[in-house]
């Protein structure tokens, strides 16, 4: 590795130079330290695309932990149980309707401007409609417009969102070395992880310190003030990167598509709609572990709140391995064949996760959910690099979020809400089942796109 050092530092001077960055030759070693392109330390890149992205999803996550706790009866008290849970869901959806709004969007401007400059503004679109939400009154003060406002935000929130995961992933991939992709599109990919444990975390405190009476008036608005703070964090890292020089390069070429959705559309059908069917069962597995299975144990097991919390915390160790793991590993086996392993292991996951659940044992709730989160990392993981590697420069921002945001459509937005009726008609096997064909959807549409891990990002 430290032969390597002076010829990645010459790299990088003539990139700087020129605004522009040449692939790592395929018979070169990757750099481990040193400089990315335009001067870009690799160490700073991954840094700041993984704060980036634990910010953004702890903003994301702690609605959707609200939503299974406590909005159903502050902005839905009117309905019943059931109903207030659905609308309360219905809320948390609309931001995965917003997400594809949000990747043509940003990835517009992202595939024609930069991508660093979308990551800004995403993440100020993200924070402070999080940050709104802990100042919103409830129903009991502002009656209808109460819920209406809450939707507003919850939109705009998954409009910040669609854009931030195709800049963050790009922006990793983008300066890394050819055979180092997998890794450095790891630190991205973590952002989930960590923030869904500072969301849950949070959560969990607040519920421990707090008596449910002041957890339900005040105590669940703290998580979401916090993200006044954690928007400052994040501008401060993500305004000291540089451009990629992969952009970098299309930018000085004049080649900068005019409409990259359009473009990408044209194209590219197959790559997003496999790519996107690719992603539903990472999404299905998540938010049926988290989101769903919080509410179904608290109110239909009669779970504790700060139990669930606290099992959720240790389950979410299990996705950071998972990610962490598949994603390094990635560089090496190939991400199409750790997706494949990924869903197929999650397919039969499925039909384990609730009867673990309903024994009601917190430790076999622990494995049920952790295991369920380790099947989502593992396809999760390589997908930080799998996806980008699927377009071209000039429509990537564009084609990978895209992708990315439509399987969460699909995998996302409606898992908690058809679990929720599968439970309530069939019980909860029927949701397992349902689990398991997500699984295979996704095994399916992989298995019918090519390996990228050795293509070269023009």
């Amino acid at each position: 590795m430290s032969s390597d050092a002076t010829s990645a530092q010459a790299s990088a001077h003539v990139s700087a130079q020129a605004h522009a960055s040449a692939q790592t030759p395929a018979d070169s070693p990757p750099e481990t330290k040193g400089e990315a392109g335009g001067g870009e330390s690799l160490r700073r890149v991954a840094v700041a695309s993984f704060i980036g992205t634990a910010i953004e999803f702890y903003d994301f996550y702690i609605y959707g932990t609200a939503a299974a706790l406590v909005l159903n009866q502050a902005f839905f008290p009117t309905l019943n149980p059931v109903n207030a849970t659905l609308a309360s869901f219905s809320t948390y959806a609309v931001a995965f309707a917003a997400r594809p709004l949000g990747s043509v969007l940003f990835g517009h401007f992202g595939d024609r401007v930069g991508r660093k400059s979308v990551l800004v503004v995403s993440l100020l679109l993200m924070g402070l409609s999080t940050a709104c939400v802990g100042l919103l009154p409830g129903y009991g003060t502002w009656g209808v417009w109460a819920p209406l406002l809450l939707l507003v935000l919850r939109f705009l929130q998954g409009i910040g969102l669609g854009g931030e995961w195709g800049g963050a992933a790009l922006l990793a991939v983008e300066h890394a070395p050819r055979r180092r992709r997998g890794l450095y599109a790891a630190f991205p990919q973590l952002g989930p992880s960590v923030g869904f444990f500072a969301a849950t975390g949070v959560f969990w405190l607040l519920s421990s310190v707090l008596d449910d009476a002041a957890f339900r008036s005040w105590g669940w608005r703290v998580p979401f003030l916090l993200s006044f703070l954690l928007v400052g964090v994040g501008l401060f890292v993500r305004l000291k990167i540089s451009e990629t020089p992969v952009f970098a390069k299309v930018l000085d070429a004049r080649e900068a598509s005019k409409v990259p959705a359009v473009e990408v559309l044209r194209r590219h059908p197959r790559e997003l709609l496999l790519g996107a069917g690719g992603m539903i069962i990472a999404y299905g597995l998540f938010y049926t572990a988290t989101t769903y299975c919080l509410s179904y144990a608290t109110a239909t097991l009669g779970i504790s709140r700060n139990t669930m919390l606290g099992l959720s915390l240790v389950a979410c160790l299990f996705l950071a391995a998972g990610t962490w793991l598949a994603a390094t590993r990635s560089d090496a086996a190939g991400r199409r064949r750790l997706i494949l392993a990924g869903s197929a292991l999650a397919a039969v996951w499925g039909l384990v996760l609730f009867p673990l659940l309903d024994t009601g044992a917190p430790a076999l709730i622990a494995l049920g959910i952790g295991g369920a989160l380790f099947c989502m990392g593992v396809v999760y993981g390589p997908m930080g690099a799998y996806l980008p590697e699927l377009f071209g420069t000039r429509v990537r921002y564009s084609g990978a979020s895209l992708a990315y945001n439509l399987g969460g459509v699909l995998g996302g937005a409606v898992a908690p809400l058809v679990a929720t009726r599968l439970q309530s008609a069939y019980g909860s096997a029927s949701v397992g089942w349902y689990v398991s064909a997500m699984a295979v959807v996704s095994l399916l549409c992989v298995l019918a796109l090519p390996e990228t891990r050795e293509r070269d990002l023009v």
